[in-house]
This record gives structure tokens, C-alpha cells and sequence, in this order.
């Protein structure tokens, strides 16, 4: 009955069926230079020819030139040539998750070469950037999952066994939760990345750093678990629980653990977002994935400069798909937690 998280299910379904099946779906190869294509806007799509007649989506063919005046490159269509947007073509090479080889795509014009389909424009180096988006889906969307994952089962953990026997294990979790708190987190990514192996493939690299620093990131959600089972403790059922030998680990996780399971989930949901976001910083400032490895935020550095941003500004493209996965899970955490809650009817 949540109308915000079934969209939000239909949209996040639509993102990780494209980074999944992202040869097929991208009109060309992300790392395919079109050398005479370089910072090219978006193509302009149409289905009415200069003559009035009418015909399936095409482009025309796109020429560069150079202004008279401020010598800068500008490209201008060519109404003499036009190639139709076919779906179904043959084009650049690629291996389906490693296994399929294969150069057919979804769409795109059957001379790729003569004439590219830039539905986003290209890069400064004249790299689709619709491509290159639904490539570094894979990474910006996936990468970190187990982290989450990991720091989602210790916060729980480690909280519920704070609150639940209190006395020493209590002030021990605690004091390590409150160093932990004090950790600076973007000089602790810097020195991660400086200590790990150089030779590491970046994506290796980014991977475990980011387990690493899941690791340490369970103490917010430990505290609030905490400070749910030392009020739930006392209760009637858990002593009824202890009464009927039932053991600990099973008093937390059958009884006491299923009472809050709706802040649980929106925590975890709203985690996920977190970490797409945290990548795709440290990526722009530099600190995480670097190129030529692709994801939403390795594309973002290109716009630290701002008049790339000013001559080229479909470059900026990721930040909405960014925003888009964000706000998707943020509503899939709302409808989850309404679901779970005993007290929403």
C-alpha cells in the first residue's frame, strides 16, 4: 500500500537490471574513444526530415567546426546525411560477464563509427557518458554491500550483547564505541589507501578499505540497539523467555531483536544510500577509485573543474542517477519499516 516504495522497488529493479546486463544495454564500449567526437553534446534525436517528411528516430551526421571569432570547436549537424536508430545492432565487442562474447546492442545506429548516438553527450576525451553511466552502476551501486552487510550484523551483535547482559561487557562495547566515534574518517580512507599493497588492482584496493572501514562504522546502530534491549530486558515476556530455558542468543534474536526489527530495516536501507554517496565523494576529491575504473563518482571528477562544467555540462549526468538511487532506497527504508512496524495499520 506504499505507493513511494513500490516505485521505488520498479526503479531500483530498472538500475541493477542495467548495470547487470550493461554490454547489451549501452550503445557503445565504455572506454571506445570517438576521437573526432571529443566533449560532443548530446545528439539531437528526430523523426522529421528538413524535406517534412517523416521517419523512424535518426540523427544526422555531425561535423566540427570552429567559431570565426573565439576559435573555440562547435559541432553542427549535417542534414545531407542521416542514419537511422535501430534497435538491435551490431557494434562494439564485448563479453557478457565474462562468459557471452558478443557486439550486439539494444540501440544505436548501425555505423557507429560515422555516426555515434550520444543520447548524454560525450566526455572530454569523447567517451559516451550514457555508456560509461550504466558501467559504473555496477560498482557505485554494489560495491560495499558486504561492508554494510558486516557492519549491519555487528552493530546488532555486539549492541544487543551490550544491552542485554550489561555490567562489564557494557562499559568494555561502550568505551570501544566512543573511540571509534573519535576517529577521523576521511584521514583514516587517506592512510588506508596509502597502507595497502600499491600493487593492488583499485578496485581490490577500494574493496577492502571499504570493509575495513565498515568494520568501524556498527557503532551507531549498536547504541541504538543497546539502549532498545536494556529497556526490553525487564520486560515480562523475556523473564518468561529465561523461565522456559530458552538461551540467550535466542531470547535476543527470536523476542527482543523482532520488537524494533523496523528501525533494523530502515537502518539498513538507509546504509546502502550512505555508502553510494560516501563513494561517489571520495571518488570526486580523488581519495577512492581513480580511472581508467569506472563509477558515478571517478566520472564526477571531471567537473571539479568548473569550466568544464561551463563548456560541457552533461558531464554533471551521474550526480542525477546518484540522486535517483538515494532517494529510491530512502523510500524503499519508509515503505520496509511501515510494513514491519505492529503499530502501523
Amino acid at each position: 500500500r506504499h505507493k513511494l516504495a513500490q516505485i521505488a522497488i520498479a526503479v531500483l529493479g530498472v538500475l541493477y537490471f542495467i548495470t547487470i546486463f550493461a554490454e547489451f544495454l549501452a550503445p557503445h564500449q565504455p572506454l571506445h574513444r570517438f576521437k573526432d567526437y571529443v566533449a560532443s553534446p548530446p545528439s539531437g534525436i528526430h523523426i522529421r526530415d528538413v524535406d517534412g517528411s517523416f521517419h523512424g528516430p535518426f540523427i544526422y551526421a555531425t561535423v566540427r567546426e570552429r567559431d570565426p571569432v573565439t576559435f573555440r570547436p562547435f559541432y553542427a549537424e549535417d542534414t545531407s546525411r542521416r542514419y537511422p536508430i535501430k534497435l538491435f545492432v551490431r557494434g562494439d565487442a564485448y563479453q557478457l560477464w565474462g562468459l557471452i562474447k558478443s557486439d550486439l546492442h539494444l540501440f544505436g545506429t548501425e555505423n557507429s563509427e560515422a555516426a555515434p548516438l550520444f543520447v548524454l553527450g560525450a566526455d572530454s576525451i569523447g567517451r559516451d557518458v550514457l555508456s560509461r553511466i550504466f558501467f559504473g552502476g555496477r560498482i557505485s551501486l554494489s560495491v560495499g554491500l558486504v561492508g554494510e552487510f558486516l557492519s549491519f550484523f555487528l552493530g546488532v551483535a555486539l549492541g544487543g550483547f551490550s544491552g542485554y547482559y550489561g555490567g562489564v561487557v557494557d562499559d568494555i562495547i561502550q568505551r570501544i564505541i566512543e573511540v571509534l566515534f573519535a576517529l577521523p574518517t576521511i584521514p583514516l580512507w587517506m592512510a588506508l589507501a596509502a597502507a595497502l599493497p600499491q600493487d593492488w588492482p583499485q578496485l581490490r584496493t577500494y574493496f577492502y578499505t571499504t570493509i575495513i572501514l565498515s568494520i568501524l562504522g556498527w557503532t551507531q546502530l549498536a547504541r541504538v540497539v543497546r539502549g532498545r534491549l536494556l529497556s526490553m530486558r525487564e520486560e515480562d515476556f523475556v523473564m518468561a523467555a529465561r523461565l522456559d530455558g530458552e538461551s540467550e542468543w535466542r531470547i535476543i534474536t527470536r523476542y527482543m531483536l523482532p520488537g524494533f526489527m523496523s528501525y533494523i530495516i530502515v537502518a539498513l536501507t538507509l546504509a546502502i544510500p550512505g555508502m553510494i554517496i560516501g563513494e561517489t565523494a571520495l571518488s570526486f576529491l580523488g581519495i577512492g577509485l581513480k580511472s581508467p575504473t569506472i563509477s558515478w563518482g571517478v566520472m564526477l571528477q571531471e567537473a571539479q573543474d568548473i569550466m568544464v562544467v561551463a563548456q560541457l555540462p552533461w558531464v554533471l549526468w551521474p550526480v542525477a542517477f546518484v540522486v535517483v538511487a538515494v532517494l529510491m532506497f530512502n523510500f524503499l527504508g519508509d515503505g520496509l519499516r511501515d510494513a514491519a512496524d505492529p503499530y502501523v495499520t
